[in-house]
């Protein structure tokens, strides 16, 4: 193929061996990531497996699990099964983990024992960005994610989807039971005595399905928000955006930095909606920060009197739309100032595109 660009013979044998380091840049972010966790006390941090035992087979030390976890997340390879095929074909990891290639299992179990430990990595990492200065505005932006869990949507149940599913049931019920009646008044012969036998059968699977689900109406009854995951317990039904749309999974609050888009804090919840997380993510901010005072953005789901309030007394200074909630849309819209009055009197500002920002006043009425 002359007049193209040709590559290096596979079989051509060389004389001095590439280091695999030459493959690596001098700015490659998996070099960061080597120096980041080389730092770490893990055995401080509550990582488990530092130390090694005496006797059975060696394992891989944490360092090179953390590594290899803080990577996939920085790529957007979450699946366990897919970090273990990286190790073997992608260069930068070769170069990360010093060629170890950890199973699937071993990756997972890592996760999944050490959840706290890692939470404690993302704290250091948040310190060592205020260290060099990558944080020093107090000013973050709120807002939440919603995470589909390992839960199938027909193995979570509310008090409305429960009562649907039975009534469908109860219906199913009185349909075989008709057919029944109709078969009874015709001629007994083999096709209907079979279908008699299905018939009976599906009733009978019916009602245990009854009183299986009528056990899960109790305990789902008794556990927190009334309703109950089969698969992933601590998943909840969640609504979003798409009209008629929903997910089991979880709510993923973070705090972000304005300047750097650098993720300050972040917590999990099982609540659908955000409109009571303005103030619990503005505190944690404040203590990632280090700081007392601190400006925070978010949009109208978080909008709520009581957290605005909340806000105020904690020295956090919220931006956020006004939700439209008057039917008159005009009025609502040339009204260019609101006040709310509190222990300490606030002014509510409704800025370009309806949007307010919450600061404090002087003693005096508002």
């Amino acid at each position: 193929m002359k007049r193209f660009v040709e590559g290096v013979d596979r079989s051509q044998a060389t004389f001095l061996p590439e280091c695999l380091d030459d493959f690596v840049g001098g700015d490659n972010a998996v070099r960061v990531v080597d120096v980041f966790v080389e730092g770490l006390d893990l055995r401080e941090l509550g990582f488990e497996r530092v130390d090694p035992k005496s006797t059975g087979r060696p394992s891989y030390h944490p360092s090179v699990l953390l590594k290899l976890y803080i990577y996939g997340y920085l790529n957007r390879v979450q699946s366990s099964r897919w970090l273990e095929r990286e190790a073997v074909r992608n260069v930068e990891v070769m170069w990360l983990l010093g060629r170890l290639v950890p199973d699937h299992k071993t990756i997972a179990d890592f996760r999944k024992d050490n959840g706290k430990a890692i939470r404690k990595v993302c704290s250091r990492f948040v310190e060592l960005c205020r260290r060099i200065g990558l944080l020093a505005a107090a000013s973050v932006a709120i807002d939440g994610s919603k995470f589909k869990a390992v839960n199938n949507r027909d193995r979570n149940f509310t008090k409305a989807k429960m009562a649907r599913r039975m009534k469908q049931i109860e219906e199913s019920v009185e349909r075989y039971l008709h057919q029944l009646d109709s078969a009874d008044r015709q001629e007994l012969t083999e096709a209907i005595a079979s279908r008699v036998t299905r018939l009976h059968e599906k009733i009978d699977k019916l009602k245990s399905e009854m009183q299986r689900l009528k056990a899960l109406e109790v305990e789902m009854m008794a556990s927190p928000g009334e309703q109950i995951s089969l698969t992933d317990p601590d998943a909840r039904s969640m609504a979003t955006s798409g009209r008629g749309s929903g997910v089991v999974g979880y709510n993923v609050q973070a705090a972000v930095d304005t300047e750097h888009h650098l993720i300050v804090t972040h917590d999990v919840i099982q609540s659908g909606n955000d409109n009571a997380q303005l103030a619990p993510m503005a505190e944690k901010a404040k203590a990632a920060l280090g700081v007392d005072q601190i400006d925070v953005v978010a949009d109208r789901g978080y909008f709520s009197a009581k957290q605005i309030l909340a806000c105020e007394r904690s020295n956090v200074t919220p931006t956020l739309p006004k939700p439209m909630t008057s039917a008159n849309r005009k009025k609502a819209s040339s009204s260019n100032r609101t006040s709310v009055t509190t222990s300490r009197p606030m002014s509510m500002s409704v800025l370009p595109g309806n949007v307010s920002r919450i600061t404090p006043l002087a003693w005096k009425t508002v």
